[in-house]
C-alpha cells in the first residue's frame, strides 16, 4: 500500500487531497496542528507545530512514497525538506501561477519568467523561494504544481462563490465591463484528483494546474443559467469603479475575478501540460452548481472575505446612475 504524507491536510485543499488519496487506496497521514479542522475519516493525524523543535519526530522515521507540501513560507518549507527528503520517494510542492513575472501575455506556459524573490513576505516571492529550495534538495523527485485560482465548495476566499451567491439574491447586479476579460479557475476536486494521480505515477517537473479559459461574459452567462437569474446586469467601466473605491480581484469592497486589462494573461495561462499529464476538468456549470449549493448552505448573506456588501453595491449603483 502506498504511504502518503501531507504536510498540512486540515485546510481546504489539504482535506480534498487527503480524501482523494485515501479513496485511491493509499495510507494517508497528515502532519498538522489540526487547528483548521479535522482530517477526513480514515486518515491519520499526527499533531505537530512545524515551527517548533521536534515537529517531524512523529513522521521522520517512516518511509513515504509521496509527500505533499502546501506551505510556502521558508520557515516551513526548508525544514520539512531537510527533515524528510531522505525518506520520500516523491515530493509534490503546491505552488501557484502567481510566481510568474508577466501577467500580460495570454497563453504563457511553464517556461515563462518567474519573479525574482526579494521580499519573502510577498506571496509570489516566497513561492518562488520555496520552489527553488525544494528543487535544490529534491532534484528529479520533485513535482511543482502551479494552480490557478482554486474554486469550489468550502472556498475560504469567497471570490468565486460571490457571483452565484449574488445572482441567487436577485435584483440589479453590478458587474465590471467584461470586454477583453477572462476567467480561469480550477475546481478543487479536479486539482486534488490530479495531485493524487501525479504522485502515484510519479510525475515530476513543473505543471500549470489551471482550468479552461472562459470570457468573463460567458462566465457570467453560466452563472445566470445556474442560478436562474432574471434581473438586470449593470456593467460599469474600470475608471468609474475605481473612483468609487471598488477593488480588483479579491478582498473587501471588491468585484471578485475582475482584473486590470493589462493583467489579462493571468487568467489565460496555458493548461495543456495539466491535461497531458492526466488532469481532467469538470464543466464550469457543475462547479458553479456545487458552489451555489455551498453558498446557500453557508448563508447567502453571511459576512464575506471578498466582494461588495449589499449596502456597498447599492451605493455604487446609485452613484453611477
Amino acid at each position: 500500500m502506498r504511504r502518503v504524507l501531507l504536510l498540512g491536510g486540515t485546510g481546504w485543499l489539504g482535506r480534498e487531497v487527503a480524501r482523494a488519496a485515501r479513496d485511491s487506496g493509499a495510507e494517508v497521514t497528515c502532519l498538522a496542528r489540526g487547528t483548521s479542522g479535522d482530517v477526513p475519516h480514515g486518515v491519520e493525524l499526527v499533531r505537530g507545530d512545524r515551527l517548533e523543535p521536534g515537529a517531524y519526530d512523529g513522521v521522520q522515521a517512516r518511509e513515504w512514497d509521496e509527500v505533499v507540501e502546501f506551505a510556502y513560507q521558508p520557515g516551513l518549507v526548508e525544514p520539512a525538506v531537510d527533515a524528510l527528503a531522505n525518506s520520500a520517494a516523491h515530493w509534490t510542492l503546491v505552488s501557484t501561477v502567481s510566481v510568474y513575472a508577466d501577467n500580460s501575455t495570454p497563453g504563457a506556459n511553464e517556461a515563462a519568467e518567474l519573479v525574482e524573490p526579494r521580499d519573502l513576505v510577498d506571496y509570489p516571492d516566497a513561492k518562488v523561494a520555496a520552489e527553488r529550495a525544494s528543487a535544490t534538495r529534491l532534484g528529479d523527485r520533485l513535482l511543482i504544481a502551479r494552480p490557478g485560482l482554486i474554486v469550489g465548495p468550502g472556498d475560504p476566499s469567497d471570490r468565486f462563490g460571490y457571483w452565484p451567491a449574488r445572482f441567487h439574491r436577485g435584483g440589479e447586479v453590478l458587474i465590471p465591463a467584461t470586454e477583453q476579460r477572462c476567467v480561469q479557475v480550477i475546481d478543487v476536486a479536479d486539482l486534488a484528483q490530479w495531485i493524487t494521480r501525479a504522485g502515484s505515477i510519479p510525475l515530476t517537473g513543473v505543471v500549470n494546474a489551471v482550468g479552461a479559459v472562459h470570457t468573463m461574459h460567458d462566465f457570467l452567462d453560466a452563472v445566470r443559467d445556474v442560478t436562474g437569474f432574471d434581473g438586470e446586469l449593470v456593467a460599469v467601466d474600470d475608471d468609474a469603479l475605481l473612483a468609487r473605491g471598488v477593488n480588483y480581484w479579491a478582498g473587501p469592497r471588491s468585484l471578485p475575478l475582475w482584473l486590470p486589462i493589462e493583467d489579462a494573461g493571468f487568467a489565460q495561462r496555458d493548461g495543456s501540460a495539466f491535461l497531458a499529464t492526466g488532469g481532467t476538468l469538470c464543466p464550469l456549470a457543475d462547479t458553479l452548481t456545487r458552489a451555489l449549493a455551498d453558498e446557500i448552505a453557508r448563508g447567502i448573506d453571511r459576512p464575506r472575505r471578498a466582494g461588495l456588501t449589499p449596502a456597498e453595491e447599492h451605493e455604487v449603483l446609485a452613484a453611477v446612475r
